[in-house]
Order: C-alpha cells, then sequence, then structure tokens
C-alpha cells in the first residue's frame, strides 16, 4: 500500500473518530439540557407562572381528586404562583429503577422552600436521547371553611361555600389566600403555603365578622325603632307603653304632660350563633318627663326618671336587605 493511501486512511479514520466523539459530546450535551430530567420540572414551573392549568397536569402526570376544581386553571392558579422566586433546578439523584429526584429550591414569601420530584425513564428517542415525565400521583387538596356564609374567595376568584365549606384540588408548589369582603360580612384574610403533595396544607379557616356598614345599619334601625316608640308613648300618653321601657308608680301622672326620650342608645354587637346571626340583647337609657299628683298629700311635683331598659331583636338579612324584628316581653 502506498503511502499516500496510508496517509488517507489515516485521516478518514481520524475524521471519523472525531465526529464519533462530537457525536457523543452532542448527546451528553442534549441529556443533560433539553433531554434531561430537570427539563420537565422547569416546563412545570413555567406553567404555573402563566396560569396553564391543563398544561401544567399533563407535566405533572397528576390525577385530579374529587373536589372543587377552581384553582387549577387562569387567574387563581397564576396567583398561587406568583410569590415563588428564586427557583434552583439541582442534579438528578438516582433512585434505581429508570427512576431519579429532581431537587427544587424556591422562596415563598421570603420562605425558602425545598420540593422533591420524582421523574422517570419513559423512553430512549432516535436512540439516543432520553424522554423522562414525572411520576404520576393524585393532586394535594386544600380545605377551606367560612363562618356563616355560602361564599369566599380564594386567590381572588369568587368560589361558592355550601355550608360554609369546600375542598379545592391545587398545583404545588404555591400559596393559596382566602378572603371574605362582603358589604355586612368580611373575614381578615389567611394564607396557606403548600410545598408537597405528600405534605397537606393546614386548612383555610376564615372567621367572619359583622362590617362597619352593617353595623351602622342595624344601629340605624334600632335608633329609629327607639325614637318612634317613645313618641308614640308619648303620643298615647302611657307610662307602660309597647316598648322596652316603661315607669310604675303609685302616683297619678297627670295626662298631657308625659314626654318620653332616649338619653342613651345601645351599642350594636353582631354575633354568629346556631348558623346565624344574631344581635346581642341590646341595653339603653330612656327618660320620662311629666307632672304628677301624690295620692297621699295631694301634692304636686314634676316627674322626672331615667330607666335603664334591655330587649332581643331577630336580624334577618337577605341580598341587601336588613329586616330588624324586636323581641319584647311584658
Amino acid at each position: 500500500m502506498s503511502q499516500a493511501l496510508v496517509r488517507t486512511a489515516a485521516g478518514w479514520l481520524l475524521g471519523l473518530m472525531l465526529a464519533v466523539a462530537a457525536g457523543i459530546v452532542a448527546v451528553n450535551l442534549v441529556n443533560d439540557s433539553i433531554a434531561s430530567p430537570q427539563q420537565p420540572v422547569r416546563e412545570y414551573f413555567d406553567a404555573l407562572q402563566k396560569g396553564e392549568g391543563e398544561k401544567a397536569l399533563g407535566l405533572l402526570h397528576a390525577s385530579v381528586p374529587q373536589s372543587n376544581a377552581a384553582m387549577l386553571d387562569g387567574t387563581a392558579l397564576q396567583t398561587a404562583a406568583a410569590r415563588t422566586t428564586g427557583v434552583e433546578f439541582g442534579a438528578a439523584v438516582e433512585r434505581g429503577g429508570n427512576q431519579v429526584m429532581v431537587p427544587v429550591d424556591y422562596t415563598i414569601d421570603g420562605s425558602r422552600l425545598h420540593t422533591d420530584f420524582l421523574l422517570e425513564r419513559s423512553s430512549t428517542e432516535w436512540l439516543f436521547f432520553h424522554k423522562w415525565s414525572i411520576v404520576p400521583a393524585a393532586l394535594p387538596v386544600l380545605d377551606v371553611t367560612v363562618v356563616n356564609s355560602s361564599e369566599a374567595t380564594l386567590n381572588g376568584v369568587p368560589v361558592n361555600m355550601p355550608n360554609g365549606r369546600n375542598s379545592f384540588a391545587v398545583f404545588y408548589p404555591g400559596e393559596y389566600e382566602a378572603t371574605l369582603n362582603g358589604q355586612y360580612f368580611s373575614a381578615p384574610p389567611t394564607r396557606a403555603t403548600l410545598s408537597s403533595r405528600e405534605v397537606p396544607a393546614a386548612p383555610l379557616n376564615l372567621l367572619t365578622e359583622a362590617t362597619p356598614a352593617l353595623k351602622d345599619a342595624v344601629s340605624g334601625k334600632v335608633k329609629e325603632f327607639l325614637d318612634s316608640c317613645a313618641a308614640e308613648a308619648g303620643k298615647q300618653q302611657k307610662l307602660q307603653p309597647d316598648c322596652p321601657f316603661y315607669h310604675a308608680t303609685n302616683n297619678r301622672v297627670i295626662d298631657g304632660t308625659i314626654d318620653w326620650s332616649i338619653t342613651q342608645y345601645p351599642t350594636v354587637r353582631i354575633e354568629p350563633f346556631g348558623g346565624r346571626w344574631v344581635v346581642a340583647p341590646l341595653d339603653g337609657k330612656a327618660r320620662i318627663k311629666a307632672r304628677q299628683v301624690d295620692l297621699f298629700t295631694g301634692a304636686l311635683t314634676d316627674l322626672n326618671a331615667v330607666h335603664d331598659f334591655s330587649f332581643t331583636t331577630r336580624l334577618d338579612i337577605e341580598a341587601d336587605t336588613i329586616k330588624l324584628t324586636p323581641l319584647l316581653s311584658y
């Protein structure tokens, strides 16, 4: 064989070896990047940030338990993922059986958290490139309760709360905030952070309170009732009117001189009780002025007395309508 042919063959062999080496390097680069176990997890986090629930569910290969699905897409999902920052994807750890664990570290509201994702090699494409998928499991469920309300807001989305409670399927990691901001009833926000499907989040319990608007409306109705009652008692010249207040005496009170007025209106307190809202007993003071005759001496004197009174009411609220029914005992 001539020296030229040897050199040519050697050149071809060297070129082939370099091509094979380059191919191996390329395959390794692909398997360490777009075909790496971290890639499905990256895509999953990206889908959460964009509120793409259908894509996130497909990447997670998760089943949805019987629950409300309001948190699994759109604004609610974006809100859950919005506070997740500083995401770092760690090196995959072999678990055997074509499975690896991909650790992810991130921050939610200043707290550094950690989630492990179990993946399995499902196939190989083009003989060389690995294909990884997250091992299927059920989504976690977040329980929410609210006192005396059939609705609430979860991650900015209005949700129904039958009998004051509901359960919501949720993605992880994420943060979920429940609130109630009604015209007459509200509850301060409460939050739960979910970093794993293995560790359930604590239930979100909304402690509902009457708003100042409701207290003002009820106070107005109480004042209207008492003022009307006092005016009617004066009109009818009654010492013991159909009102929460009355005056008892052994003297003769002269007709035409009786004047009732309210000197202290009750402070309204509205509280939950037995699945409804009740007004706490209403305590106030009423003044009676009149002229009276002592039946023993015949002396004519001025009557000016202040009486404590207390009564209860029934509160009914339908939509924007408030009805207050005084419950008087005689």
